[in-house]
Parts: structure tokens; C-alpha cells; sequence
């Protein structure tokens, strides 16, 4: 589109200053600036879309700017506008940066989360099959074993809680029961490898 009308920065002062030029002031801004101006923006990360969005902001600033008397000329408005520009375009490129951290952090929490539970039940399950298991040992075995993976207890307070001599005599009782207990486990193969993490001496 010819412009119809060209402005020195002066005149389109003016321009924008008088409601019946304004029109006109804004189509030559447009046509003499969004180029250079859009261009800022592209080389900046954004689309063609985000450039018009960005320019349009800154006609409104600018405009405002006019309006108010505010403008003092202390640079061209050329370079005004791509000033303004690069300072909403700065700071829109913060808010992406954050809200992107902000929903990273809020997917990685909600898939921790899951995770967590998953594993949390995943062990409720695996420790439910080995206390069947253990249901099948015996007293002696069963108690051992309950306190040791269960109670976590030590070798040194497994002594407290047994009647046995010392750690070793126990260490080699809970060494039996596991024997026993990784036959069972291999007749039963489904549950075996689920479990292996559990049984283990």
C-alpha cells in the first residue's frame, strides 16, 4: 500500500497529537516501522504472529506516549518503537520462561508422585507374597525373618529379640530360613523375580 502521506518525526507528533490526522499518522508508523521493528522480534525467538502482536503493543505505547506529551524527542521514533518492542517482547519472554518452569516443576512433582505411589504399592504387594511365603516356615523362620526385613532390626538386636547365642548363630539360622525360603520361591516362579529385591541375605 503507497503511503499517502509522509511525516518527519515532528510532524507525525503532531500527526498522532490531532484526532483528525491520527489515522494517517498510525497507517505511515505502520508501513514505515512494523518491518524493522517485526524483524527484532523474529530474530529474537518469535513468530510472525508474535511480531504484529508485539508491534501493535507498541503503536498503543507509543501513541499514549503522544498523547500525554510525554515524547521528548530525545530519540528518533524509530528508534523509540524498537526500544519499546524489545522491552515487551523481554518481558513476555520472561513470563513464558517462568510459566514453562512453573508446569515443569508441576509435571515432574505429579510424576515423582506417581512414581512413588506405583513403588509404594508395588512393595505393599511384593511384601504381602514373601509374608505368605514366610507364613510356611515356621515359627523360628517366620519370626526371624519378619524382624530382620520387616522390623529392618540389626543382627545385634535380632540377638535381643531370639533366644540364640550370639549375631553369628542367628546370621546362620536367617542364612537356613532364606534356603528354605528360595525353594519355595522357585516353585513359584511368577512371583519369584518380583520379590528377589526382598530376599536377600
Amino acid at each position: 500500500m503507497k503511503v499517502a502521506v509522509k511525516y518527519t518525526d515532528a510532524e507525525l507528533i503532531v500527526a498522532v497529537r490531532e484526532e483528525q490526522s491520527r489515522n494517517k499518522a498510525i497507517l505511515f508508523i505502520y508501513q514505515q516501522y512494523a518491518a524493522s521493528t517485526s524483524s527484532f522480534i523474529i530474530n529474537y525467538g518469535g513468530s510472525e504472529q508474535d511480531a504484529d502482536d508485539v508491534f501493535q503493543e507498541t503503536v498503543v505505547s507509543f501513541i499514549e506516549v503522544v498523547k500525554k506529551g510525554n515524547f521528548r524527542m530525545e530519540a528518533s521514533i524509530k528508534t523509540f518503537l524498537v526500544s519499546v518492542a524489545r522491552n515487551i517482547w523481554f518481558n513476555e519472554l520472561k513470563k513464558r520462561e517462568r510459566s514453562g518452569h512453573r508446569e515443569k516443576i508441576f509435571e515432574y512433582g505429579r510424576d515423582q508422585k506417581e512414581a512413588d505411589i506405583s513403588h509404594e504399592i508395588g512393595d505393599l504387594e511384593k511384601k504381602r507374597q514373601l509374608r505368605e511365603l514366610v507364613n510356611n516356615l515356621g515359627e523360628p523362620c517366620k519370626k526371624i525373618l519378619m524382624l530382620f526385613y520387616y522390623e529392618n532390626l540389626s543382627m545385634k538386636e535380632l540377638v535381643e529379640h531370639l533366644p540364640y547365642e550370639n549375631e553369628q548363630v542367628v546370621r546362620n539360622k536367617k542364612y537356613k530360613c532364606l534356603q528354605t525360603l528360595t525353594g519355595f520361591i522357585k516353585s513359584n516362579p511368577a512371583i519369584a523375580q518380583q520379590i528377589s529385591e526382598i530376599v536377600k541375605s
